[in-house]
């Protein structure tokens, strides 16, 4: 086992051991969405702690755990700000009521399947960490990639929140920004920006080389086939009826595209 992947292997030790204890807390506050605030900062300082002791070029360790911790970082304080002092997610609260009695047991193997997560995210960071042969134009190219996906999310979050923090905007559908051009611009740049340690650490030469592109892969499959696009939609036609409908028939559901009228 290459020195990498035994790394990984630790990070997912100690992951294991940091969601158990989110897990005790989350079951005596009774409220399980403090698990996605703890993945991504789990993230954050893996790769900070990866970019310390892991070999590999001094630029490419400095960027990509600089870049990897703001991003995780930052978006481990968007969820907590959006989760502290709220009920609890209504994706946890199903859970909750479908698994009765077995809730508790039911979400500490979810917890723990969240410690895998951290581990398959952090691959990808390890694969540009670690890449060899010469940065050239792969870390300009990466570090470009960051700044318009780090950029178009915070924006998008920014849009979206003022958008909320209009009482007249009560029930309405924000169209307005990016919002106009993708229901889910947020989702995107998030996805974009794994391309960025793609294109840092891509390399066939090694192993972790193709850890590379579990960024990409990945979040695409969660964002738009598992717990991103489905379960946002189905709460926002439930809550907004036909207007989110037509928004749906003109507005892509996830690239940013021009708009569709009677779009089916």
């Amino acid at each position: 086992m290459s020195e990498p992947w035994l790394w990984l292997a630790w990070a997912w030790g100690a992951a294991a051991v940091a969601f158990a204890v989110v897990w005790f807390v989350c079951h005596k506050i009774s409220n399980a969405g403090y698990v996605d605030v703890a993945w991504a900062f789990l993230i954050g300082v893996g790769v900070i702690v990866a970019g310390a002791m892991l070999e590999g070029q001094f630029q490419r360790r400095v960027w990509v755990g600089l870049m990897g911790s703001v991003w995780a970082l930052r978006l481990a304080w968007h969820l907590f700000k959006r989760l502290n002092g709220n009920e609890e997610d209504g994706r946890y609260a199903h859970m909750r009521t479908y698994f009765g009695d077995k809730a508790p047991l039911a979400f500490f193997v979810f917890f723990q399947m969240q410690a895998v997560f951290v581990v398959l995210f952090l691959a990808p960071m390890i694969a540009a960490i670690t890449a060899a042969g010469p940065s050239d134009w792969r870390m300009p190219t990466g570090i470009v990639i960051w700044l318009i996906a780090i950029g178009g999310e915070i924006i998008a979050d920014k849009q979206l929140a003022q958008f909320k923090a209009n009482p007249d905007n009560q029930g309405k559908v924000c169209k307005e920004g990016l919002w106009r051009y993708s229901r889910h611009p947020n989702y995107f740049f998030e996805w974009l920006h794994w391309f960025a340690y793609l294109a840092i650490g891509a390399t066939l030469a090694t192993s972790i080389g193709y850890a590379a592109l579990a960024g990409p892969v990945l979040m695409l499959v969660f964002l738009v086939f598992v717990t991103g696009i489905p379960y946002t939609e189905m709460r926002a036609v439930q809550s907004k009826g036909e207007a989110y409908r037509q928004y749906q028939r003109e507005t892509s559901a996830f690239v940013p595209w021009f708009v569709k009228k009677n779009r089916f």
